[in-house]
Order: structure tokens, then C-alpha cells, then sequence
């Protein structure tokens, strides 16, 4: 592993002790946590439709719309509880838990020599290696055959099994293996049903052997004396029977014609590399550091090798957990079935703020994997609309398991059935892509529509001056000083109508985006508070509560652009206001990266440096790079390694269709370094450098436009030839 420039990778001396430890392969589907242990070889295969069925699967939204004008009433005379009746009194279902599906288990029948022992995954590949001195084994998980690919070379016989017994699987697991003979070795089967459930998962995995013979010893398979085995496994959900023979046949065709481990690695490469390639950070960390193993350079929180390293996983571990869907709370990884939160989509804030850097750090294979799993939804956002508020349109859910995207998970003191902002929010990242390709996709438009058809029908209550309210409105997952939860005016609420008005006016030119701005128009203006900053709730009577995690009314700030230091200066400084009374509450560590990206919005460069650190400084980040939701490793969750890698860029770039703003709020703890080949939202590609002594920024513009330019010495017009390169440089100006 090269120390001359940002290592792309990481490495442990010893094997993974615990699961959280094991390095991570992904293709956006199947997902493998690999221990790399050379007499007892685990690989927990994970898949991102594995979740459990736990009642989710057929519950339904409330049909509260006929109870909604009453509470409405209520809450605009002044009674501020009256939301807490809007439900229909069910107990609080959760989604479907995520969980892993199972271990393929390598046990060397005679203990190895871990003379020379190392694992390593290296991040451009994908491919998870360990190494002894008698024992390799290298694994990844193909973005082009959709397969896990394990290959080992051994000196000692092995006994191979696919093994469900994992950390809180249920007793009642209903659990059957198979093992079948193959002209290439053999084939293993598990199959899984569900407690008090007519749905199961299959895994299947062919064992192909060179060399030495393979002995039948079900539920497993001996090999002895084989100079290489190759493993391909898959797993699959499903109702009713798996056709095993089907899948069997589907493995052995990747082997036709004798392809082999390298030949699979190679089609892999083409996407994943690519993908993984486009953007690259540099901020010319010690060779020495550079060369640490990552469990010992997270204990060095203020060495540029980590953050270096932790942009590297961030982006490594974003892009292998997004294609069928982005990233879960646990990205596309868990060794354990009882997963925190259940492992979902929540989506009122953390699958945003990890796929944050999607667009500017060129990954739309992210922005891709989030559009999937919002279009394969949105007849059930309309399901949304219609029973709780009786409306046209979409809403969004806060929560999902990928199966549905119906709003049933809520309570009293987490109504997250009464959020309207977020279509409007999960829309946004798609809206960002667009402006970065310069074309509007169809799908994002079509659902656009529908958010701006939803408004019309819901907003339809003013107040005393006429302006619209929003009500009932939910500022997640936080409460008024006074009050309840369902409250009236967050400032969520009002960014998000605003705009997805505009925004899908702008995509439908017309009759109805003109219906659509005058709406947005008559929505209320943010509200500052007598402490200076912008209230949470712009609505008489109702006070913030500042020691909260999320900072769901900065939307505006980030990642909107209705509040900049540039075009709104007396909001941006209420907003800053705002961030600087914001606790943070329970330390999780999406609540502190989200400060950041709105630091970062608002050129607070030290508040930045502040939230990372408290990051870096609290055992975030387990050996794998992988991280946790709280400090000292409690609850393996992947909003920090996700959503570092935006902070990062956002402090160092940011645009928007007319701006480009250069060094906005580098820490001072970066004082070199390089950014290559971020995308702007104006349409060109950036590569940008510092140095204590200035700096400079080449862009690669696909546009011709005039765009203002904005660095530490003010701002001034900047004009851009499509196909002309452009050269900046700080401090000649």
C-alpha cells in the first residue's frame, strides 16, 4: 500500500475479533463483512432486502383525514396539544428490522501458521484480502454478476458451511440445508423461513474446487488438498419455494468457459473503480502516518492521514452500499438481527446526510440508488396523502424498510405521520443531480408535480393576515418549549412547501407553475426569535428547544440555498445564531456532522473544525472504518462514515446553478491540500489545491454562463466557456 499520496484502503495486523471490526465489500445489494481469520474464516453475507417480518408488512397509514379540520380548529385557537389526538390509536409498529442473512464459515481442519498475517480491503477494487504464511483468501462482491466472490489458497484441507447461527437470530428460524455435488465441487444451500410467516430467504453457494477432492458432510463440504477454492454465493427473499437448481445453474454459467477469480474481478472493475476513482482528497498527510493501520490512526483524531483515510472509506462504503437502495442506517451491513432502529431508511434526516456527497463528489450511482427507492414508492406516498390528509399528491414517510413506503411508524411524542416536508426533502439530492448534468429527469419532475398537487390541497388555512399556515406541522423529531410535537409553522415546513412550489413550477412551465409561485408566495417568512435566532416554529407562543440532535429547521441553510450569507445576510446570521444555541443533546454522530455541513453553509470554518472534532475526538470509528451512532463504538451506524466525506467537500467547495464559492470554511487544520474532481451545480468539473500561501482552482465548464464567484476577499462575476478551461488563483485577483 503506497504512502506517497492518500492511501486508498486500510489494514489490520490481526483478524476480526468482532463483526464490527470486519472489513465491508458491497455491490448496492449483497453485502459481506469479512472477519479474515485463517483457521476459522467467517464472511457474513448480508443482502438490502433482508428484513424481517414483524406486523410492518401489512400495516397500513391512519385514515385521520376526516378528523383533520377539527385539529386544525383546535390548534389555531390556541389549544397546542390538539395534534397528540390526531391518530387512531395503534401501538407504535416499527418498520421491518434489517438483519443478515447468514456466514459461509471456511474451518481449516488443521491449525495454519499466522506467521506474516494481514487484511487489507482495498477501496478501488472492492476487494476485501488476508494473508499468512500457508493461507490467502480475497473476497469482493461484483457490481456486474451481483455475487460474492471468495477465493482461497491453502495448504490444509478445509470444512466449508453456510451457517445462520448469527448474534440474536430467532429460535424459531425455521432452518434447512442442502448439499449437492457439482461438476465443479459442490453446491451449498440454506434456506430460512420466518417465524408465523410465509416468507423466507434462500442463500446458495457454489464451491468450485481445483485440485485435491471434495467430500460431502452435510449441512458443509471437506476439501482436501486443493490448491485453490473458489466460492460464489447469493442470497435471495421470497415467498414460497427458492428453484435452488436455478440459482445453481445461474453461478455455474459465471464460470463458463473457464472464467476465473480474475476474469469475474475484471468486470467488476469496470464500474466499481471507475466510480470509485472521479474524486480523490489529498491533504499531504506524513508518509508515516499514511501507513498506520486504521485501528491505530483513529486514535490520532487530529492527523490528516485520518481524514484523509475516513474521506477515502466514506466514499469506498457509500457507493458499495447503494444500488437497489442507498444507504440504511447500517448502510448495507449488519452481523447482528437486532439492529438499532431497526436498520431503516429514516429518512427525516440520516439518508440525506449520508448520501450528502452523492452529486458534488460524483457518485450518481447513489443519486440513482435513492431515485429507485423513491419511485418504487410513491404509490404509496399517494396512500400517504390520501389517509391522513385527505389530499392530491404525496408525502413522504420518516421511516422505511425498503418494502414500503407507507407512513405507519409514529407515536405520540414522534407523530412522524404529520410531516409533510418529506418528499420535499428526499426530492432534493435529485434536484441537485439535475442541475449538475443540466437535464431534468422525468421521474423527478412527475414526482415534483405531485408534492406541488399535495400543497395545494393541504394548504388552505391563513392566518389573521391571510398568509397560509402550515397545520399541523412537525419539526422532527424535536417539540416546542410549549406544546406538543404536531404544532404549527416549522420552519421545515416552510422551506420545504416553498420549495417544492417553486422548484416544480420551474420543471412544468405553465398554467400550473404559475398557481404553484403564488402559493409559495403566500407562505409565511421565517421567524427570529428574541434570541436573535431562527425559530424553529414561526408561529406566536411557540418557544425552541434547543438541546436537540436533529436542526431540521436549518433545511433552508442546507442543503437548500433559501438562506446564504450572500443573497439573505440578516437570516444567514439568525441562522448561525440559531446553530450557535443548538445542543447536542444525546452526542449521536449524525446530529454533530449535520452541524458542520450548516457551518459550513454559513463560512463558519471553526464551528466546522468543532463538530468534526467531536467526531474524530470520540471513538467514532471502529477498524473497519465503519462507524457508530454514539461515541466509544455503541450502535455500529454509518452516518459518520457516510457523511463525512460532504462536510469535507463542503468546506472546501460549494455552488449552486449561479455560484461558485472557493475555501468557504477550511479548518485551519488543513492548511494544503487537493480536491480533484468535484461536480458544481453549474455544470463544470472542479480540481482545486491550497497552500498556506494561496491557492488554485482549475474548472472544466460543459456550460457557457456567467456565474458569481465568491472567495475570502468578496465576490465578482465569472464567465465560463463550455469546453474552455479556467483557471483561478486565490490572491491575484
Amino acid at each position: 500500500m503506497t504512502t506517497t499520496g492518500p492511501v486508498h484502503g486500510t489494514w489490520e495486523p490481526a483478524p476480526a475479533a468482532r463483526w464490527e471490526d470486519g472489513f465491508l465489500s458491497g455491490n448496492g445489494h449483497h453485502g459481506a463483512l469479512v472477519f479474515g481469520d485463517p483457521n476459522d474464516d467467517r464472511v457474513i453475507v448480508t443482502h438490502h432486502t433482508l428484513v424481517r417480518p414483524n406486523g410492518g408488512e401489512h400495516a397500513r397509514p391512519p385514515r385521520l383525514a376526516a378528523e383533520l379540520a377539527d385539529v386544525q380548529d383546535r390548534l389555531l385557537a390556541g389549544d397546542l396539544k390538539a395534534a397528540e389526538g390526531l391518530t387512531d390509536g395503534r401501538p407504535l409498529q416499527w418498520v421491518q428490522p434489517f438483519h443478515p442473512a447468514f456466514q459461509t464459515r471456511l474451518r481449516r481442519t488443521a491449525t495454519g501458521s499466522a506467521d506474516g498475517y494481514r487484511r487489507s480491503v482495498d477501496f478501488t477494487t472492492g476487494e476485501v484480502t488476508a494473508t499468512a504464511a500457508d493461507w490467502t483468501s480475497r473476497v469482493f462482491v461484483s457490481r456486474a454478476d451481483d455475487v460474492i466472490v471468495q477465493r482461497v489458497t491453502t495448504t490444509g484441507d478445509l470444512d466449508i458451511s453456510l451457517d445462520h447461527r448469527l448474534s440474536g437470530a430467532p429460535q424459531a428460524l425455521g432452518v434447512g440445508h442442502g448439499a449437492l455435488r457439482t461438476p465443479e465441487g459442490a453446491l451449498l444451500s440454506l434456506r430460512a423461513r420466518y417465524p408465523d410467516s410465509d416468507r423466507a430467504y434462500t442463500g446458495v453457494t457454489l464451491v468450485a474446487v481445483t485440485g485435491g477432492t471434495t467430500e460431502l458432510a452435510p449441512p458443509a463440504v471437506r476439501v482436501a488438498a486443493a490448491s485453490t477454492v473458489l466460492l460464489l454465493t447469493r442470497v435471495r427473499r421470497h415467498t414460497g419455494e427458492l428453484d435452488v437448481r436455478a440459482e445453481e445453474r445461474e453461478l455455474r454459467e459465471l464460470l463458463a468457459d473457464g472464467q476465473s477469480y480474475d476474469t469475474l474481478l475484471a468486470r467488476h472493475l469496470d464500474l466499481h473503480r471507475t466510480a470509485y476513482t472521479r474524486v480523490t482528497l489529498d491533504l499531504a498527510a506524513d508518509p508515516a502516518e499514511r501507513a498506520l493501520p486504521g485501528s491505530e490512526l483513529v486514535k490520532q483524531p487530529s492527523k490528516a492521514a485520518l481524514l484523509e483515510r475516513l474521506f477515502a472509506a466514506g466514499r469506498y462504503h457509500l457507493l458499495s452500499a447503494s444500488g437497489l437502495n442507498p444507504p440504511r442506517l447500517t448502510g448495507l451491513w449488519t452481523g447482528d438481527w437486532d439492529t438499532a432502529w431497526s436498520g431503516a431508511f429514516t429518512n427525516d434526516a440520516n439518508v440525506n446526510l449520508q448520501t450528502a456527497s452523492a452529486a458534488t463528489a460524483d457518485l450518481p450511482e447513489v443519486t440513482e440508488a435513492q431515485a429507485s427507492l423513491i419511485h418504487r414508492q410513491v404509490a404509496d406516498w399517494r396512500e400517504n396523502a390520501r389517509a391522513v390528509f385527505g389530499a392530491r399528491g404525496v408525502v413522504a414517510p420518516a421511516h422505511s424498510d425498503g418494502e414500503t413506503g407507507l407512513s405507519y411508524h409514529f407515536s405520540r411524542e414522534y407523530p412522524l405521520h404529520l410531516w409533510t416536508a418529506g418528499a420535499d426533502w428526499l426530492l432534493e439530492p435529485l434536484v441537485e443531480h439535475d442541475e449538475i448534468r443540466g437535464e431534468r429527469d422525468p421521474r423527478t419532475a412527475a414526482v415534483l408535480a405531485e408534492v406541488a398537487v399535495f400543497y395545494e390541497d393541504f394548504l388552505t388555512r391563513t392566518d389573521a393576515d391571510g398568509r397560509i399556515v402550515v397545520v399541523p406541522s412537525y419539526s422532527p423529531e424535536n417539540r416546542p418549549a410549549q406544546g406538543s410535537w404536531g404544532a404549527v409553522n416549522a420552519a421545515m415546513d416552510l422551506s420545504a412547501a416553498r420549495h417544492a412550489l417553486r422548484t416544480a413550477a420551474d420543471y412544468h412551465p405553465g398554467p400550473d407553475a404559475d398557481r404553484w409561485r403564488a402559493l409559495a408566495d403566500r407562505l409565511p417568512a421565517h421567524r427570529v426569535n428574541a434570541d436573535g435566532a431562527l425559530a424553529e416554529w414561526a408561529w406566536p407562543g411557540l418557544d425552541d428547544s434547543y438541546d436537540h440532535r436533529h436542526l431540521s429547521h436549518l433545511y433552508g441553510v442546507w442543503p437548500l440555498d433559501e438562506i446564504t450569507p450572500y443573497d439573505t445576510p440578516d437570516l444567514a446570521a439568525a441562522a448561525h445564531r440559531a446553530l450557535e444555541l443548538r445542543g447536542a443533546e444525546n452526542d449521536s454522530a449524525h446530529g454533530h456532522l449535520h452541524h458542520a455541513l450548516v457551518a459550513a453553509r454559513l463560512r463558519d470554518g471553526e464551528r466546522v473544525a468543532a463538530a468534526l472534532a467531536r467526531v474524530l475526538d470520540g471513538d467514532f470509528f471502529h477498524a473497519s472504518l465503519m462507524s457508530s451512532h454514539y461515541p466509544d463504538l455503541d450502535v455500529y451506524n454509518a452516518d459518520a462514515a457516510h457523511t463525512l466525506p460532504a462536510v469535507l467537500i463542503e468546506a472546501l467547495v460549494q455552488s449552486t446553478p449561479d455560484r461558485l464559492v472557493l475555501l468557504p470554511a477550511r479548518p485551519r487544520a488543513l492548511p494544503e491540500g487537493r480536491l480533484h474532481g468535484i461536480r458544481t451545480r453549474f455544470g463544470a468539473v472542479l480540481d482545486l489545491s491550497w497552500t498556506p500561501d494561496g491557492a488554485r482552482a482549475v474548472l472544466k465548464p460543459h456550460r457557457t454562463l456567467r456565474i458569481g464567484l465568491w472567495t475570502s476577499s468578496g465576490g465578482r462575476p465569472l464567465d465560463l466557456v463550455a469546453g474552455e478551461d479556467h483557471v483561478l488563483t486565490l490572491g491575484t485577483w
